[in-house]
């Protein structure tokens, strides 16, 4: 096998979703078989193991470029190619090929990230107003990986492939495994319930936001980074409770692996995920989940978690005032925990290996 891994979607500073799906999984399979690294940037390699074997190319977003990329892939004797994305050129490619969809949220939610360019932003929406396109390009691959059951059943459902679909977890950070280890398991003084995540409207941080005025021994920590805009309206929201709404505005692996472990409980009141990295980075930490009870939720956290309805913020509420018993909290801690045993880097390079094998 001669398997070449697009990590053209890692970002230069700091990991997003898929950024860090693919530095992870390419981690994890370059120790199985031997692995090529795909780039487009040299300073992706700085989240890749030392020694890593590479090729460049161009940047995925040049749509002219990417029509001429199987011929370089070619060149290169590859005869395996997976992507992070659905996207990668294929017209004239002699090598199998996994594409990947992680979700579909897209469809009921289409506005694009904003911090996009805005011609991309154009495109994406056009992108997700049916189906047809997504058809398009899976159906160019020999198979497809998603990161969920939850994905894998509405790829199905909505006949986006005729190709094979293999589910490919996400799993923790790597990198803060040994903070992971030491994070103790009692309650003691946590009050942090943390939010990671966008503010795009279908996160519905307005709902943990308004449940603060009845939680007044708890404080909401919102780690990602958010516009002034934004800031405002939340912090208006928030009315007297807003000196308990903290904003952090980023922050590192490092602090964010820290205020984790230090945690009351990991909290998001999404109404949809395509999976939900943070849950599975808390459990590893055994902190305890408060999140909206969604199919992919209940996919990811099984028994580690309290579910509430997010459209209603007092069931938040009356969730985090149940784990604020201290037996209840330990328990959901060990619960989070053996669930956190579940995913697994390894075990996800051993199912694209599989995968790539099979097709």
């Amino acid at each position: 096998m001669r398997l070449i891994f697009d990590c053209r979607f890692i970002r230069l500073e700091h990991h997003d979703g898929i950024s860090r799906f693919s530095s992870e999984l390419f981690a994890a399979v370059s120790k199985q078989v031997q692995t090529t690294a795909l780039i487009s940037d040299l300073r992706q390699l700085r989240w890749l193991p030392e020694g890593t074997d590479y090729l460049l190319a161009n940047d995925p977003t040049q749509a002219l470029a990417e029509i001429k990329l199987p011929k370089k892939l070619n060149a290169a004797g590859a005869t395996h190619v997976f992507s992070p994305m659905q996207t990668m050129g294929t017209l004239g490619r002699k090598y199998k090929l996994i594409l990947t969809l992680h979700d579909l949220i897209y469809y009921a939610y289409p506005a694009a990230p904003p911090s996009l360019p805005l011609h991309v932003r154009i495109l994406w929406r056009v992108y997700h107003l049916n189906y047809w396109a997504a058809r398009l390009l899976l159906n160019r691959a020999d198979a497809v990986a998603t990161v969920s059951e939850t994905s894998r059943q509405l790829i199905m459902q909505n006949n986006l492939t005729h190709k094979p679909v293999t589910v490919i977890y996400n799993a923790p950070d790597t990198s803060t495994a040994d903070l992971v280890s030491r994070t103790t398991k009692t309650l003691g003084s946590r009050n942090q319930l943390v939010y990671m995540g966008s503010f795009m409207s279908y996160k519905n941080v307005e709902c943990l936001v308004r449940a603060m005025e009845n939680l007044p021994n708890h404080e909401l920590v919102l780690l990602s980074k958010i516009s002034a805009k934004r800031r405002k309206a939340l912090t208006t929201l928030a009315g007297s409770a807003s000196p308990r709404v903290t904003f952090r505005d980023g922050v590192s692996d490092a602090d964010y692996a820290q205020i984790l472990a230090g945690a009351f409980a990991l909290v998001s009141a999404s109404k949809e995920e395509g999976f939900g990295i943070p849950l599975v980075e808390a459990m590893a930490h055994g902190i305890p989940l408060v999140v909206s009870d969604i199919p992919i939720f209940r996919e990811v956290s099984k028994d580690a978690a309290q579910y509430f309805d997010p459209a209603n913020p007092q069931e938040f509420v009356s969730s985090i005032r149940r784990l604020s018993d201290a037996e209840t909290w330990e328990s959901m801690s060990q619960e989070s925990r053996q669930r956190s045993k579940f995913f697994d880097w390894d075990e996800s390079a051993r199912t694209l290996v599989r995968a790539l094998l099979a097709t």
